[in-house]
């Protein structure tokens, strides 16, 4: 059997797609947009050690399986082995198979590929974690998300508008659902590189935000003073453990909770309801998964991209929330926004390619191209979703301060 057939038994033989080897044998129709290019016997090899999407990731990454056309159209095209890997006894057949190639061409796993050291969700490994992906190089990142810098979903507020608009639109939106006035003053955790701390410092109110990235707190600093909110807004390099405890009015959490393993959710929930006074808002918008999870995160992302990282169901993180004494007040689902979001995202990297690959290296590009093409099939794909719940602490005799209706 040729090489582009044992690929195409993995990926599926009617996914219209080309698969090329680099012995020259064909599979799927000529006439196909996109094509896998397999031109190295190790990225076989790699099947081997991980006989599914975590071997075809390291290839890929590894410059060993070249894409020809959209990255995005070719994983949409194979669905099934991207979103849910390949059944374990056609995995353990082809690392069988596979084997004599593997004792000729294995190599170890790429370099970036990351395994933190230490005790699970200890604040040492939660800041291993936080650095390895996001102080990468802010330039890069500069390049992949625009002048907001917002490393979250967008809202999009018609099928027109631009990131940039869209990202406005979530930092606008999170602050009517907290009710932000001026004189207020706003916890924000896990506040990236201070998009939400510095929209509600041009709203009058007193920002601050906890990062665990260095570079993320530098470059927020730096930006704040540019924006002359130094009297009002503040980015610290701190883990939201050790954010201060006197009480706020509002705390924003927009893509933190993704970081919180399940067992330390309670204590997360708990930790920010006793920083917030009796009628404080809480809004948290993280990723979800649509049911109740019953594996583990997707190995190339844990690997790669989010190690430790977890997802949890929304009714979930919603039950989790009351246990630590909120009123939940309103939720709703914005994953075809993400979806957007990583579309822009990943335009932006293709746009900017050579000079990221100049900064981070092209195995490092190549890592961040799969994963947004790949989460934004998840979003599309109802794989995945985000979730923004807004609770309150209710004052002691039970009243919310919200109106009748709306926020």
């Amino acid at each position: 059997m040729g090489v582009a057939e044992i690929i195409s038994d993995v990926v599926g033989p009617d996914i219209g797609v080309r698969v090329i080897g680099y012995d020259g044998s064909k599979a799927g129709p000529d006439s196909a947009d996109a094509a896998l290019r397999i031109v190295s016997p190790r990225a076989l090899a790699r099947l081997v050690t991980a006989p599914g999407t975590l071997g075809l990731a390291r290839a890929y990454v590894a410059g060993e399986i070249e894409v020809e056309g959209d990255l995005h159209s070719v994983l949409d095209a194979m669905p099934e082995v991207t979103l849910h890997d390949i059944p374990r006894a056609q995995r353990v057949a082809l690392a069988r198979r596979l084997l004599p190639v593997w004792l000729r061409h294995h190599q170890p796993p790429p370099e970036f590929e990351y395994r933190p050291r230490g005790r699970l969700h200890s604040k040492a490994r939660d800041r291993q974690v936080i650095s390895h992906h996001y102080d990468v190089s802010n330039r890069f990142y500069e390049w992949v998300l625009g002048p907001s810098m917002a490393y979250t979903c967008a809202v999009y507020p018609t099928a027109d508008a631009t990131l940039e608009q869209a990202q406005a639109e979530k930092f606008a939106l999170v602050g009517r659902k907290l009710a932000l006035e001026p004189g207020m003053r706003l916890l924000d955790v896990g506040c990236g590189w201070g998009g939400m701390v510095m929209h509600a410092a041009e709203l009058g109110v007193k920002a601050l935000g906890v990062t665990l990235s260095a570079n993320q707190a530098a470059w927020a600093q730096a930006e704040i003073a540019r924006r002359g909110l130094g009297h009002l807004a503040e980015v610290r390099h701190l883990d939201y453990r050790d954010a201060p405890e006197s009480e706020f009015d509002a705390i924003s959490s927009i893509g933190l909770t993704e970081h919180i393993g399940r067992a330390q959710l309670p204590s997360y929930f708990a930790s920010l309801y006793e920083r917030l006074r009796p009628g404080g808002r809480l809004l948290n918008h993280c990723i979800t998964d649509p049911r109740t999870p019953t594996k583990r995160l997707d190995p190339f992302i844990n690997r790669y991209i989010f190690p430790d990282g977890e997802l949890h169901a929304v009714g979930h993180v919603v039950s989790v929330m009351n246990d630590a004494g909120f009123e939940i007040r309103h939720e709703e689902n914005f994953r075809e926004h993400y979806a957007r979001t990583l579309a822009a995202w990943g335009a932006n990297l293709e746009e900017h390619w050579d000079d990221a690959v100049a900064e981070v290296g092209v195995g490092k590009a190549r890592v961040w191209r799969l994963y947004m093409a790949a989460c934004r099939l998840g979003f599309e794909r109802d794989n995945i979703q985000l979730h923004q719940v807004l609770g309150v602490r209710p004052h002691p005799d039970g009243r919310s301060g919200f109106p009748l209706r709306g926020w």
